[in-house]
């Protein structure tokens, strides 16, 4: 077994007990620092708070039955000033409005320094964080955010240059540069900061509120949880975010980040409720994390036609591992806004639990060119209960054209500046349990067939009593239950050791498939 340390702060710490566990440790601990018992974990990322600036501290890892399982030293960092929210006027009683006294103390904190946020609840509407200032959500504190659209600042979309050769981009829907809402935590080209603590930031979100007609504009469109944009080394430690009006966490156009610990928990039913969506954003870790939510659960963009276009910045070296999906549509979604492409994406050592799909990919013609997938990998993933465990969709029927002819049509199209591509994809050492519509769905573009799908180790049964579902969203796509591997259009396709039990009919049917290296086993149908 390994004890690593992740990340530490002036105040905090992020620790991995890498006992094998995914996600779930397979032993429960007990862990001591300096010898005094802290805290009980039985998660493999698992965070520690009310430390103390520049002090050494000795990790000690200990099994129920006494045994020590491991330890670790590390050092906290330096810490100048905190400035407590409260001294600056801030009431915390959940009734007045307390956003100009954060806001005050955030503006009037030095560099490499703390603003606490101390047990109370705080009524807000939106915050700006400002460079090498961190920020403690105590444990027992809640930012509760107002609803009312009028006390929210708006972002225009694009702001054209005075000498009209550039433009400044703040708003942004969906991938579009659209009006919108600044994000009740808001980060404008901002760098070096850490929000942290135990403590929870609340949305509101209902539907007599942010989910009522969730797709039309009013006055902007819905504010994010947690916006920043055109930032850099950024870091979210262990605070809960829940009834999200929108996405929850959006990094866009934003390098260098770390989210470990979260908690993201919105109404199964909320509409466009993402849990974590990077955006044309590169170098990102996200380890520990915990969704349950109303849409996909991570879903990696990179603008719907436009911004992908013009600024071709793909999302790239994404790392995700070690954490919970639970009740959204997708576990992990590449697109479908990612226009301006994905590429090296590493998703291991997750837990997938009752999501629509485990591993899907969305795309569509129209996105262009420069909407390449390449490098994108999932393996050691553990799904329980999920409808469909891997699904690529290159017809999938979003945005006001997604069911014309040209988006959906199965037929041959010259592939031109508007034809997006997928390259290669591996899934290795995946169990799926009690799946229930279909082992996989794979559908390339005719024009612009996938070029490879590696599938290693893997293990798809079904339940017991299989819902009926379609496999993937796109037109004549029938709904169905206890099905194979479907796939078409591709060029490479490597099947090794997969195993389809309780399947009826055949394990794999392929149209269009240039070249299939095939070992599957199929253990007996379930009739």
């Amino acid at each position: 077994m390994d004890i690593r340390l992740i990340m530490r702060t002036a105040r905090s710490a992020v620790i991995e007990i890498a006992d094998g566990g995914v996600y779930y440790t397979k032993e429960k601990y007990q862990i001591y620092l300096n010898d005094i018992f802290v805290k009980k974990t039985e998660t493999v990322v698992t965070s520690l708070f009310d430390l103390k600036p520049e002090t050494d501290y000795q990790v000690e890892i200990i099994k129920e039955n006494g045994d020590k399982a491991g330890s670790l030293a590390f050092t906290t960092k330096y810490e100048f000033v905190t400035l407590n929210v409260k001294d600056f006027g801030a009431r915390g009683d959940g009734q007045t409005d307390d956003t100009r006294f954060i806001q005050a103390a955030i503006l009037a904190c030095p560099e490499k320094s703390r603003v606490l946020i101390p047990k109370g609840r705080y009524l807000i509407t939106s915050l700006f964080l400002k460079s090498d200032v961190n920020i403690e959500v105590a444990r027992e504190a809640v930012l509760s955010a107002s609803t009312e659209r009028s006390s929210y600042p708006k972002f225009p979309a694009l702001i054209e240059s005075y000498d009209e050769k550039e433009e400044y981009n703040l708003g942004t829907w969906e991938g579009n540069p659209l009006p919108m809402f600044a994000g009740i935590i808001t980060g404008i080209s901002v760098k070096n900061v850490t929000v942290y603590g135990e403590g929870i930031i609340n949305g509101n979100g209902a539907r007599d509120n942010w989910w009522h007609n969730p797709k039309v504009m009013n006055e902007a469109f819905r504010p994010r949880m947690f916006f920043i944009n055109h930032c850099k080394n950024i870091t979210l430690q262990g605070v809960k975010f829940c009834n999200s009006p929108s996405w929850t966490i959006h990094p866009y156009f934003s390098n260098e980040l770390k989210f470990y610990n979260l908690i993201i928990e919105n109404p199964e039913d909320s509409p466009n409720t993402d849990g974590l969506d990077p955006e044309s954003c590169k170098d990102v870790e996200i380890a520990g994390v915990r969704f349950s939510l109303g849409d996909d659960c991570i879903a990696v963009k990179s603008g719907k036609i436009y911004m992908g276009k013009k600024y071709k910045t793909p999302s790239e070296n994404i790392h995700i591992r070690q954490c919970l999906m639970e009740n959204g549509h997708g576990a992990v979604t590449v697109g479908s806004e990612m226009a301006g492409g994905v590429k090296s994406l590493l998703v291991e050592e997750c837990l997938f639990s009752h999501t629509d799909r485990g591993l899907r990919v969305k795309t569509r013609r129209g996105r262009g060119e420069d909407a390449v997938l390449d490098k994108i990998t999932f393996r050691e993933i553990k799904m329980e209960h999920v409808m469909t465990p891997f699904v690529v969709n290159s017809f999938y029927f979003c945005d006001p054209d997604g069911k014309t002819e040209y988006v959906q049509s199965r037929k041959w199209m010259p592939a031109d500046e508007r034809t997006p591509s997928i390259k290669r994809l591996a899934f290795e050492d995946i169990d799926a349990k009690n799946c229930h519509v279909a082992a996989a769905y794979f559908d390339g573009l005719p024009e612009q067939k996938i070029e490879e799908i590696i599938m290693k180790n893997i293990i798809v049964t079904y339940a017991q009593n299989p819902k009926c579902d379609v496999p993937a969203m796109s037109a004549g796509v029938e709904p169905c239950s206890l099905k194979g591997i479907f796939a078409r259009n591709i060029k490479k396709l490597k099947l090794e050791n997969v195993v389809i039990s309780g399947q009826e009919g055949e394990a794999v049917i392929t149209d269009g498939v240039d070249d299939i290296y095939e070992y599957v086993q199929n253990s007996e149908n379930m009739e």
